[in-house]
């Protein structure tokens, strides 16, 4: 496990084990992963499908939400699937949630200054509630808000610190679709960001495609739901817009670090040695012994 995670597991204070070795992993979990061949992988329920390219390794739904339990987090119900690569250093989460057509008539009209400070007043708030070593701090946008008409996604990336001064990202990008909108969260160290985005970019978002009756110009208006809300909620909100309603906007940033970032990329190494594990165990196996079909490897 890189130095980076390592820091960020002391940060929060985690108990997470950084190395599993291939008997400890026989009482973890089994994870059924599919590693990249340049085959279609579906994504969602009959939703869209993307291309797996060689040194990438996709979760499904289920696979997913094993990996969000074993690491301490709560599923949603939302989640379908994630995709690490091959050397561990960032993984990509998708979930889904359908509050109705998203309209991008705001597309022209985002206000990126305003929504910084947005999140700064609501952060600064929230430190208020805080003790000193669990407030973070907003610095600026990596990348600011911005709409692919094309595409018809919304990309933009926060950059954070702890008051120890590590910094933190979240690169968010959310792909609208008939009826709502999948969310890709971008979980890296920000050394990493640059590259990670990158190889997002090149190699993964542009072979996502919706369904036929899924895409976002399949929407029918006066039969369709409409989501009660446009771009700019989808920055404040993203994700976690339903956790605005309940506990507030102030607190919904800290909700989304932790989802988006601090969990998911501390349990990175951990998931990885574990299959690592069993997938070397299996091997050594199979030089002696019939195949252990206790973790399925496709």
């Amino acid at each position: 496990m890189g130095a980076a995670i390592t820091a960020v597991i002391m940060l929060i204070g985690l108990s997470l084990p950084y190395h599993v070795s291939a008997e400890e992993a026989g009482t973890a979990p089994n994870f059924d992963y599919t590693a990249g061949t340049g085959q279609k992988i579906d994504l969602g329920s009959n939703l869209a499908e993307l291309k797996l390219n060689q040194g990438f390794n996709f979760l499904d739904k289920e696979n997913t939400q094993k990996f969000v339990t074993q690491i301490g987090d709560l599923i949603t119900g939302r989640e379908i699937g994630s995709i690490i690569p091959d050397d561990e250093s960032w993984v990509l989460y998708f979930d889904y949630e359908e509050p109705g057509h998203v309209a991008d008539d705001e597309k022209d009209e985002i206000d990126a200054d305003s929504l910084l400070q947005s999140y700064k007043d609501g952060t600064e708030e929230a430190n208020k509630k805080k003790s000193p070593e669990n407030q973070l701090f907003v610095d600026k946008w990596e990348t600011p808000p911005h709409y692919d008409e094309n595409l018809h996604s919304l990309t933009w990336s926060l950059l954070m610190h702890t008051p120890k001064n590590e910094p933190l990202v979240n690169h968010e990008i959310r792909l609208l679709t008939r009826e709502g909108y999948i969310s890709a969260i971008l979980a890296c160290d920000p050394s990493v960001l640059s590259g990670a985005k990158s190889l997002v970019e090149s190699q993964i978002l542009p072979t996502l495609t919706m369904k036929p009756g899924k895409r976002y110009e399949d929407y029918v208006e006066s039969t369709d739901k409409t989501a009660e809300y446009g771009l700019t909620g989808l920055v404040l909100g993203g994700a976690g817009i339903f956790v605005a309603k309940k506990t507030g906007l102030l607190a919904l940033l800290l909700v989304l670090l932790k989802k988006g970032w601090i969990i998911i990329v501390a349990g990175i190494g951990f998931l990885w040695n574990l299959i690592r594990g069993k997938r070397k165990k299996k091997k050594d196996n199979n030089e002696s012994n019939p195949p252990d079909h206790g973790m399925e490897i496709r």
